[in-house]
């Protein structure tokens, strides 16, 4: 019940910000992101972050978020390319358009925020000091239309919330 209203209040806050904006492409990705990664390619930095990301030594990564990310891919019919790297050169390569996600254990907290969009949590977990941590990854500044993308594939697989 809970994720049928969030998707009902996502799907009428687009439709306000349409008919606010006079747009029929609310919300817009001015880079194009998903129209390049629909049956293109998901450009996708990793970070390692055991049991998020397992990216030392092997290759492509593997762990909860990368299956997440393959799922998403599966569905937009896109080919993966994955980018090793620490928290800071992947953000960089994000801002400078080289990627298209970021993945590693982030969490809602992460200071990456005035550098990076941030999806909703998909998910919680205990952190080491008994705090519930709220999940997240890391998409291109202002590239909404993809965000949303990922954000509602999340929410559809309970992911979200």
């Amino acid at each position: 019940m809970m994720r049928a209203l969030r998707l009902l209040a996502v799907a009428v806050a687009v439709i306000a910000l349409t008919i606010v904006s006079g747009c029929s492409s609310v919300p817009a990705d001015p880079h194009g992101t998903l129209d390049r990664v629909r049956g293109g390619v998901l450009r996708v930095g990793a970070t390692h972050h055991p049991p998020w990301v397992e990216a030392a030594g092997i290759s492509p990564p593997g762990g909860d978020e990368v299956d997440i990310v393959t799922a998403f891919a599966n569905d937009n019919d896109a080919d993966l390319e994955w980018e090793v790297g620490s928290e800071q050169s992947l953000v960089e390569a994000l801002e400078r358009g080289d990627l298209d996600l970021v993945i590693g254990g982030f969490t809602d907290a992460t200071p990456w925020t005035e550098r990076a969009a941030t999806t909703v949590p998909y998910t919680e977990a205990t952190g080491p000091d008994g705090s519930v941590e709220k999940h997240v990854m890391l998409t291109r500044m202002g590239e909404n239309r993809f965000l949303v993308a990922l954000e509602t594939f999340l929410m559809d697989r309970g992911r979200a919330g």
